[in-house]
């Protein structure tokens, strides 16, 4: 059975997304970007909520623009190559090759796909990961910490859950990100 994977960049205060501005420096890096580029090779479907699909869908053609390094060719390869599903009521139409569009979050369809897929799934945004740990299908949380301090946001854990996971891997890298890979137990 595949894992579902929540992973994002945060904030060292925990947010997701910053009430204002970015979260910080350090995941740009070519170091950081090939990193997660090869921890999400494996991954062949990504969940999205319609905020994070419009953020993500510049990999749809991000191999046309002039002078694209290596890392970035490869990231948007893999990118182009997995499934994506998009959770939303407002968008009309993928912009995206293997994309489709649900208008609802179904855990239990999200179940049925961890159970007959070979190769892991991604769930992406606050929101929509949101949903899934609250049903329970989250196996991984990957965070991707920034050194910054953005004092609110959305926080990457939603409020009313509680977790009692595992640390299962760790790396720092010299921006000042750190990677934390948890388990749930």
């Amino acid at each position: 059975m595949a894992k579902l994977i929540y992973s994002m960049i945060t904030s060292l205060d925990g947010y997701a997304e910053a009430a204002e501005g970015d979260l910080g420096a350090g995941a740009e890096v070519e170091e950081v970007h090939t990193f997660i580029g090869d921890i999400f090779r494996p991954v062949r479907t990504f969940l999205y909520g319609r905020r994070m699909y419009e953020t993500m869908v510049f990999w749809e053609t991000a191999h046309t623009l002039p002078d694209v390094p290596p890392h970035i060719l490869q990231y948007a390869r893999d990118w182009q190559a997995a499934e994506k599903i998009v959770y939303s009521t407002t968008l009309e139409a993928a912009s995206s090759a293997k994309t489709r569009i649900e208008r609802t979050f179904d855990p239990d369809a999200v179940r049925r796909l961890k159970e007959e897929s070979d190769s892991d799934l991604s769930v992406d945004g606050p929101n929509l990961a949101a949903q899934a740990i609250a049903a329970g299908l989250v196996d991984e949380y990957h965070l991707f910490i920034t050194t910054s301090v953005v004092g609110g946001g959305k926080r990457f854990f939603p409020d009313g859950v509680r977790l009692d996971l595992d640390l299962i891997e760790e790396r720092a890298f010299d921006s000042g990100l750190i990677y934390a890979r948890y388990r749930t137990r």
